[in-house]
C-alpha cells in the first residue's frame, strides 16, 4: 500500500509542476503571481515528466529509480527557489522524496560489493561440472548418509559447483524483538567452499536494513547498515566469525547435496540416524551433526557456533530444524529452515527461512 501511495505521491507533485508551464504560456493562471518565460516554461514540463518518470521506474523496481527522483528534485527545486513566494510549499514534497530517495540510492550503492564478491567466487568455477554423480562414489559414507544422499536424487545428476539461491522469511535481533521480514540471494561455490549472503531486513515503512555475510579464502565477514547509510554491525575476520560462517556453510549444504562428498568434508557415523560432518579449509577445521530420519530426509542440523565475533564470544549450541522439503532441479532439498540459538536462558528462535529459487552451475546473479 505505501508503495502505491508514493507513486501517487510523486505523480501528484510532478503533475503540479505544469502549472509552471501553463503560466508560461497564458497570463491568467493566477496560481502563480509572478511571469514565467517560455523557455523556463519547457524546464517546468521537464520536471513533470521527470517525476512521472521516476514513478514508472519506482513501480517496476528498476534501480535507476532513485537517480531519476534525485535529478527532478533538483530540477525542480530551483524552479520553485525563482517562484518562491508562490510555489516554497513544494519543498516540502521534495524533501519527502529525498527521505525515500537517498536510502535507495546508497542501497544500490551497497549492494554492488557483494555483487562484486559474488561474482568473483562464481568467476572461479565457471565451467560447468561434467562429472556424474554415481552410486560408487558414496561408499565408504556413513550408512544414514549414503541413505540420505541416494534419497535427495544426486545419483545420476552432473556435481553441483556453483549455487544462486534465493530466500524469504523473518528475523528477530534478540528474544522477544519482534519479527523483521527479509528478502536475500546467496551464492555459493563448492570446489573452493565459499558464500556471499546479502539480504534486505524490512525495519519498519520504506525503512530497510542492509546485510551482507560472507566466507570467501577461508574468512568470514558481516555488515549490517540500516538505510544503506548507517553501520549497524559490522565484523572483520577473525578465528571466531571465521569458524561461525564455516558453520553456516557446512549446515547449508543440504541445498546442494554433492557438496558432501568434496575432499575437505569427512564423515563418520554417530548412530544409526546421525552423522558428523567434519570439515578442514584453510586451517580451520569445525563440525556439526547431520539429524536423518528413517526414510533419509534430513531433519536437523546441530552445531557448537560463536553467536558473536568479539574476544568475550562463547559457542553456543546452533540448530537448524527442517520444517519442509521441496523439489528443485530433480533434487530433494530442505527448502524450509527454523533456525535457533540453545541459549542458558531459553530457545531463541531468531530466523525461519524459506528458499523460493535455487539453481545449479549457474554464474549469474539475480538482477
Amino acid at each position: 500500500m505505501l508503495k502505491y501511495l508514493f507513486i501517487f505521491f510523486l505523480i501528484i507533485h510532478g503533475l503540479l509542476h505544469l502549472m509552471g508551464f501553463a503560466k508560461a504560456f497564458d497570463s491568467n493562471i493566477t496560481q502563480l503571481t509572478k511571469a514565467i518565460s517560455k523557455s523556463l516554461g519547457t524546464l517546468w514540463m521537464l520536471a513533470t515528466l521527470l517525476f512521472i518518470a521516476t514513478a514508472v521506474l519506482f513501480f517496476l523496481n528498476r534501480d535507476s529509480w532513485p537517480v531519476f527522483a534525485i535529478v527532478a528534485i533538483l530540477f525542480s527545486q530551483l524552479l520553485i527557489i525563482s517562484v518562491w513566494t508562490d510555489a516554497k510549499f513544494g519543498t516540502i514534497a521534495n524533501f519527502i522524496i529525498l527521505l525515500v530517495a537517498i536510502p535507495s540510492f546508497a542501497t544500490i550503492r551497497f549492494n554492488t560489493m557483494p555483487d562484486g564478491e559474488a561474482k568473483a567466487i562464481l568467476a572461479k568455477n565457471t565451467a560447468h561440472s561434467t562429472i556424474i554423480i554415481s552410486k560408487d562414489m558414496l561408499n565408504g559414507l556413513p550408512a544414514i548418509v549414503q541413505q540420505w544422499l541416494t534419497h535427495s536424487g544426486i545419483v545420476g545428476k552432473p556435481k553441483i559447483n556453483t549455487v544462486c539461491l534465493q530466500q524469504k522469511g523473518e528475523l528477530m535481533t534478540k528474544p522477544n524483538s519482534g519479527w523483521m521480514q527479509f528478502n536475500a540471494n546467496q551464492y555459493f561455490t563448492t570446489a573452493e567452499p565459499a558464500f556471499v549472503w546479502t539480504a534486505k531486513v524490512h525495519l519498519m515503512p520504506l525503512i530497510d536494513l542492509n546485510g551482507r555475510d560472507k566466507f570467501v579464502n577461508g574468512q568470514g565477514g558481516l555488515l549490517i547498515k540500516a538505510a544503506a547509510l548507517f553501520t549497524v554491525a559490522k565484523a572483520e575476520p577473525n578465528e571466531k566469525i571465521n569458524s561461525a560462517t564455516m558453520i553456516r556453510y557446512l549446515a547449508e549444504i543440504s541445498w546442494f547435496p554433492t557438496a558432501a562428498l568434496n575432499s575437505y568434508i569427512k564423515w563418520e557415523a554417530v548412530d544409526s540416524l546421525s552423522a558428523r560432518a567434519t570439515m578442514t579449509y584453510k586451517d580451520m577445521t569445525v563440525s556439526g551433526i547431520f539429524h536423518f530420519n528413517g526414510m533419509g530426509d534430513l531433519v536437523a542440523f546441530t552445531a557448537d557456533r560463536y553467536l558473536d565475533s568479539d574476544e568475550k564470544a562463547v559457542t553456543e549450541k546452533w540448530v537448524v530444524d527442517i520444517t519442509g522439503y521441496k523439489d528443485f532441479n530433480g533434487i530433494r532439498v530442505p527448502y524450509k529452515n527454523k533456525v535457533t540459538w540453545k541459549l542458558k536462558t531459553g530457545d531463541f528462535n531468531w530466523a525461519n527461512i524459506e528458499l523460493t529459487s535455487l539453481k545449479y552451475n549457474t554464474t549469474l546473479l539475480y538482477q
